[in-house]
């Protein structure tokens, strides 16, 4: 029998932890949305909660769950229930959400909070990556 290449060992502790940051490839695109949603103006664009409450539970940021569903639909992925999945699976994912994991519930809460304010950010997106040459008119 020839020999193989082996894996390390599940449950060998690491001396230093492994940064998410270095499993994300500099050129993927989960950077862009990252960027992209970075520069805008949530308030303006219409969307919900951009101001955390003074009381009760702290919700997510919108610009976060924002992240999560441009990257999903990116990744062909519209379920709320495949987009919490992959925040627990997905590098691209944990790294796009600094390992934060919304419940399918908060997800589809936001989608159904914010129809008007996704839709203009999607075209926004598109504008955007046009413009930077990421995908080529037609």
């Amino acid at each position: 029998m020839g020999r193989f290449i082996e894996g390390y060992d599940r449950s060998q502790s690491l001396l230093l932890p492994a940064c998410v940051d270095d499993y994300v490839l500099e050129e993927a695109l989960v950077r862009v949305v990252d960027a992209f949603v970075e520069t805008l103006d949530l308030t303006a664009l219409g969307f919900e909660r951009t101001v955390s409450a003074a009381t009760g539970r702290p919700g997510y940021h919108p610009g976060d769950m924002l992240r999560l569903y441009i990257w999903g639909y990116l990744n062909q992925m519209r379920s709320s229930r495949q987009l919490e999945r992959s925040c627990r699976r997905d590098l691209e994912a944990i790294w796009l959400m600094r390992r934060m994991t919304p419940d399918y519930r908060t997800i589809a809460a936001f989608r159904h909070n914010n129809p008007e304010a996704i839709i203009r950010t999607g075209a926004a997106f598109i504008n955007f990556c046009r413009e930077t040459g990421l995908v080529t008119p037609g």
